[in-house]
């Protein structure tokens, strides 16, 4: 036995996260990192890669440097060791020069179990100065796919990691990905010039996840078979995904108009107003999130029981990695891909505008995948391990459209204007594994205390200004469940707790179980009585500007504009002359009687550079209605 294998891992793992078991893998990956060895992992989405490298952290004598692409990432994972009691620090552009400087002096000293940086702020040069003078335990690549040209995520940036051997040659260095083809873990090793690696590649299968993929005639087929999906997922955590930021908005309207409450999520909002979202979503005040592919990476929420694409992803990676926020529980989980024929052209033009001819052949190549993954008859869950490089003994996974029975919402006879029946109670499945947080099938949990015990977690949250899922994980809630301490030493068995989370929050758990025993329950919250379009209406009624609702609305102001114009178009709103300058109104008016309402890009063409699309957009809605 060597002097790693002696290390009991399961006392630091119990006493800070709150685990008595590991899941698959794990233990040995971090007996691997303690042992000094160069170490490659490929773990999906929900696997537990980041515990792969903390708690290595937590029981070595030097600091763990981690290499992470994202700030919000970065800070959510420090915040949440410095609550578990384990001594964790950021360097990145968003953070004051003297607190910068604090850290560098702090890091010297060896203050810090880990120390998350950007691969920007490695490469500088002073980095590596003063990162010669921290006792540094080993380096942990995160999101190591991005170092490969290969990857669906490519950043240049990554690639100057391969300086970490020349600058640190006796420092162990582990990569962690989700996605990576075996082209891209070739690179990977190669490009980190990790020696001898022990590598642990897990299965790519997620057999809790079904996935359905349809290719949708027209909008109008896609938006239904959307409301459809989401009614029979009604009171479940939903990501739907789509393309741009102006379909996000739409998405989340249209939605709202059939009475789903959403929020959005993309990169052109204001950040507080994102944060908020995303927050008010992994609280479940808002069970729906609509985002772009710029919402996800690390979101750390067990319980997602659909998530749904409404257009073609760039790649399969990609796809594989967002359908796989869905069911990190081991629970049965959905993953639609809604797509439409326009997909792949809108796909294609942004192929061609690729620059470097490299790339723009690997994303053709990437192209040429993800089509044929999205229109084959052949088992989705297969194609996927094939594209990875597993190759699966079964033929049929019975768990997708093509070896499976559609759900009642994607078949045909659906009919997304009527309540589609709700899914039977999902028991729970082993899944590659038994969870961290999880008790033996067939414990019954009382929905009641779920839901009260969340409204707690969201005060706590509120009043501390942390994130709910900081204060406890969904799986950790639902454990409180179903095993309902009454004593401060039965908290410490629930998974999910630690030392320090029991004390920080341990009286008041007891407390609220004990007041949901006395007959406390949540409070019912309404959903909003007043439609995206009725609340618009309002707005302009009392005179604001449209630049005034799309501020309060948190929109932009194109989709506020294109709520009107629809409004008018379809005979809800009269079109009012003061929105648009009359020497302006005059010269669209023309040029429409002489194009025709329906060519928005020739009338724009033909007008003069100041007139928007909305000003034209306005107009022709004043047309079309006219004439209908």
């Amino acid at each position: 036995m060597s002097e790693t294998d002696a290390i009991d891992l399961h006392q630091p793992l119990r006493r800070y996260w709150g685990y008595d078991e590991f899941r698959p893998m794990q233990e040995r990956i971090i007996h691997s990192i303690l042992a000094g060895k160069d170490t490659a992992v490929v773990m999906p989405t929900g696997g537990g890669k980041s515990l792969c490298y903390q708690l290595p952290a937590v029981v070595s004598s030097g600091t763990a440097i981690v290499i992470s692409p994202l700030i919000a990432l970065m800070q959510d994972q420090a915040a949440q060791l410095a609550q578990m009691g384990i001594a964790a620090a950021v360097l990145n552009s968003s953070i004051h020069w003297a607190e910068q400087s604090n850290v560098i002096s702090k890091a010297a000293q060896g203050a810090y179990r880990l120390l998350y940086l950007s691969p920007e702020r490695l490469a500088k040069p002073e980095t590596v100065a003063w990162l010669s003078r921290v006792p540094i335990a080993f380096f942990a690549i995160d999101e190591a796919h991005c170092i490969s040209e290969w990857g669906h995520e490519f950043r240049p940036e990554y690639r100057q990691l391969s300086t970490l051997r020349a600058n640190f040659p006796g420092k162990p260095i582990a990569a962690f990905t989700a996605s990576a083809t075996q082209r891209v873990r070739h690179d990977i090793l190669a490009q980190l010039q990790l020696r001898d690696p022990a590598k642990y590649i897990c299965s790519f299968h997620r057999p809790n996840l079904q996935y359905l993929v349809r290719q949708c005639e027209n909008s109008r087929t896609q938006a239904r078979l959307l409301v459809g999906a989401l009614r029979a997922h009604a009171g479940d955590n939903v990501i739907v995904y789509a393309p741009t930021i102006a379909r996000v908005e739409e998405t989340v309207d249209f939605l709202g108009e059939k009475g789903i409450a959403a929020v959005p999520y993309h990169a052109k909002m204001d950040i507080r107003a994102r944060q908020r979202n995303q927050e008010r979503w992994m609280s479940d005040e808002v069970r729906v999130l609509v985002g772009t592919i710029a919402f996800g990476l690390g979101i750390n929420k067990a319980a997602v029981r659909a998530v749904i694409h409404l257009s073609l992803p760039k790649s399969v990676e990609q796809y594989y990695q967002e359908a796989g926020r869905a069911g990190r529980d081991g629970l049965p989980s959905e993953c639609a891909l809604l797509w439409q024929k326009k997909d792949a052209g809108l796909l294609a033009h942004f192929i061609e505008d690729v620059s470097d001819p490299a790339e723009r052949e690997r994303s053709w190549q990437r192209y040429h995948v993800i089509r044929r993954f999205a229109e084959s008859a052949t088992c989705r869950h297969r194609q996927i391990c094939l594209h990875f490089g597993e190759t699966p003994k079964w033929e049929q996974c019975g768990m997708c459209d093509v070896c499976a029975a559609l759900p009642l919402w994607l078949s045909d006879q659906a009919d997304a204007t009527l309540a589609v029946e709700r899914v039977p109670e999902r028991k729970r499945q082993a899944a590659g594994g038994r969870r961290q947080a999880a008790e033996p099938a067939g414990v019954p949990v009382d929905p009641g205390l779920v839901e009260y015990l969340k409204e707690w977690r969201r005060g706590v949250a509120v009043r501390d200004n942390v994130p709910a899922f900081m204060v406890l994980h969904d799986a950790t809630l639902e454990d409180l469940c179903r095993k309902q301490p009454k004593t401060h030493s039965e908290l410490l068995h629930v998974s999910g707790i630690g030392e320090r989370k029991a004390v920080a929050h341990g009286a008041e758990i007891l407390a609220a179980l004990e007041a949901y025993g006395k007959g406390a329950r949540a409070m019912e919250r309404e959903a909003p009585k007043v439609s995206p379009a009725e609340e618009t209406m309002r707005m302009l009624k009392e005179g604001r500007t449209f630049e005034e609702i799309a501020q309060l609305r948190e929109r932009r102001l194109a989709t506020v504009v294109d709520l009107v114009a629809e409004l008018v178009e379809r005979g809800r709103l009269e079109f009012d002359p003061k929105w648009i300058a009359p020497a302006r109104r005059e010269q669209i008016e023309a040029a429409i009687q002489q194009l025709g309402a329906d060519r928005m890009k020739t009338i724009k063409d033909v007008l003069p550079a100041e007139i928007t699309y909305g000003e034209i957009r306005l107009v022709a809605a004043k047309f079309r209605r006219a004439l209908a």
